[in-house]
Order: C-alpha cells, then sequence, then structure tokens
C-alpha cells in the first residue's frame, strides 16, 4: 500500500512540473540604438546593452522563432536572445509586412520580431494589436509589444517597456 501511495505521488509531482503551454504570441520590437553611420548602422554601446537587456526580458517566455529585417542593427538586437535559446535569426522583407503578417498568424508558436520605428506599430496592427502612437524615431526604442492568439479568442495586445529607459 506504501509503495503504490509513493508511486502515486511521484507521478503526481511529475505531472505538476511539467510545462503547461504557453498562448501563441508576438513580442515585437523596434532595433535598440544605432550608430550615426549613414549606410546600415550597427549598434552603439546602449544599443548592445539593451540587445542584452531585452534577451534578459525574454529568455523565459518560451520563444520558439526569432525574426529580423536583413539589416546590421536589428540582427544584432536578435542575437544575444537567439544566442541563448539556440534558435536561428529569420530573415524577413521589411517592405512586405502582410506577408510577414501571415506568416506569423500561421506559424503557432512564439516569436520575436526585431523591426524599426516605422514598421513596428504597423506590423502589430496587422497582426490585430493596437499599434499606439508613432514611436519617438530619434529617442524611443525600449517599446515592446506583445500581441497574443488563442483559437477562437479574440487577439489581444498590450504595450510594455524593456532596458534602460528611453528618453522621449
Amino acid at each position: 500500500m506504501r509503495r503504490a501511495f509513493t508511486f502515486a505521488a511521484i507521478l503526481l509531482l511529475t505531472a505538476c512540473n511539467q510545462a503547461v503551454p504557453k498562448t501563441d504570441a508576438i513580442f515585437l520590437v523596434r532595433h535598440a540604438e544605432k550608430t550615426t553611420e549613414k549606410t546600415d548602422p550597427g549598434l552603439t554601446e546602449a544599443g548592445k546593452a539593451r540587445a542584452v537587456a531585452l534577451a534578459d526580458r525574454l529568455e523565459d517566455e518560451g520563444i520558439t522563432h526569432i525574426h529580423s529585417s536583413d539589416y546590421i542593427r536589428t540582427r544584432d538586437t536578435a542575437a544575444p536572445l537567439a544566442a541563448r535559446l539556440g534558435l536561428d535569426v529569420e530573415i524577413y522583407n521589411a517592405g512586405d509586412l502582410p506577408d510577414i503578417a501571415e506568416k506569423l498568424k500561421a506559424t503557432p508558436g512564439r516569436h520575436l520580431v526585431v523591426g524599426h520605428s516605422n514598421t513596428t506599430p504597423q506590423l502589430t496592427e496587422l497582426l490585430g494589436g493596437d499599434g499606439g502612437t508613432p514611436i519617438v524615431e530619434a529617442t524611443e526604442y525600449d517599446r515592446l509589444y506583445v500581441v497574443t492568439m488563442e483559437t477562437g479568442e479574440p487577439v489581444k495586445s498590450y504595450l510594455t517597456r524593456f532596458g534602460a529607459k528611453s528618453i522621449f
């Protein structure tokens, strides 16, 4: 009897430790602070720190896919999280937001999308979320949009912040 009870308790504890599947979600950010180079700028030291802060923020969110436009600043913003999670960064065409929106909607999982001040709010809206006010292009790098999708439920979105506070 005692052995059966012990076995049942172990099974119950094992079941409780199984990861509960998370709702499909898309996390959207603008690239981190960029240098002043005219052609395809990279990240400043503050931008590199923000990219690490993004990885710190999203590391335990169950991200399964990482997407970036094909620019140094966006790829470098995505890189710390991709390295931590062992994921490849999938490049998307920032000039064709309806295409990436459809791909994101059709691919289950939890995605990070790194874009730009003029694409991130638009993509959020294409996914059914609230893009909010325009991003202040010169100074605002800390927005994190979260769009959640559950089958049979309306799309939900919210805006939060990450890393050092942007000055805007």
